[in-house]
């Protein structure tokens, strides 16, 4: 929790990390049984987190908390969290931690020389702002010193904290179950509901051997409806003719 506050300045964020990452462990536990370095497999995955830049969009995450009373401390950990992300967790694996080169690069998912050069750019930026620490020994020594003595933070108990992992795992898998369920019932109704056969579209009318095709009766042109006209306002039966009466 300590080096996650290094990272992040922010002792609920880092609490928060460090209880993520041993859920993630216990969820992948096969994965983390078989690795060399259980520990840094649970280090890597809490730096993920806590190093996430979706942090900025939380309101609680947004700003750091109150800085160190001892200018020491205070002034270290302000150029800490003012260098980039990959630079800050380089610096604190290597000079913090004692980790080897390589294992740093494995840990931060980098090749050696470009680890190599994230240091160097780290140890300079720290030593324009702290000309005391360009040594890299005396960096080594206060890094360490304020890894192991951070602020006061009080972890979970062990148990609840991995009650709420399984109960975590729990509610994920009902939510992927509930998804899967409504997926099957609507792919289900699609294929009740969807024709039995293909029914090709109509195409429009087109010419076939010079005939247009028929599109309605024609507009009759002026003399035909004049004639129209005139067959309308005669006699129904035509030409007046003799028709039986009855009496």
């Amino acid at each position: 929790m300590h080096q996650a506050y290094l990272l992040t300045g922010r002792r609920r964020l880092s609490q928060e990390a460090v209880e993520r990452a041993f859920h993630h462990a216990w969820q992948h536990w096969a994965e983390v049984a078989r690795d060399r370095d259980p520990a840094g497999w649970v280090r890597a995955v809490a730096y993920d987190h806590a190093l996430s830049p979706w942090h900025r969009l939380r309101p609680t995450h947004r700003h750091p908390d109150a800085p160190p009373v001892e200018h020491d401390r205070r002034a270290l950990l302000d150029v800490l969290l003012s260098l980039p992300p990959s630079y800050r967790r380089t610096l604190l694996l290597y000079d913090g931690l004692g980790l080897d080169l390589p294992e740093t690069a494995a840990e931060t998912e980098a090749s050696t020389p470009a680890a190599a050069r994230r240091l160097l750019h780290a140890r300079e930026a720290v030593a324009v702002r702290l000309p005391e620490l360009a040594d890299a020994g005396g960096l080594q020594k206060r890094l360490a010193a304020l890894v192991g003595s951070g602020p006061a933070m009080a972890p979970s108990p062990a148990r609840a904290v991995r009650t709420g992992g399984e109960r975590r795992a729990r509610l994920w898998t009902r939510a992927a179950i509930v998804v899967t369920t409504l997926l099957i019932g609507v792919t289900a109704v699609a294929a009740i509901t969807s024709p039995g056969e293909y029914r090709a579209p109509v195409a429009p009318g087109r010419p076939v051997d010079g005939v247009p095709p028929a599109a309605g009766p024609e507009k009759l042109s002026d003399g035909n409806e004049a004639l129209r006209d005139r067959l309308r306002s005669g006699p129904a039966a035509g030409p007046g003719r003799l028709l039986p009466q009855l009496r």
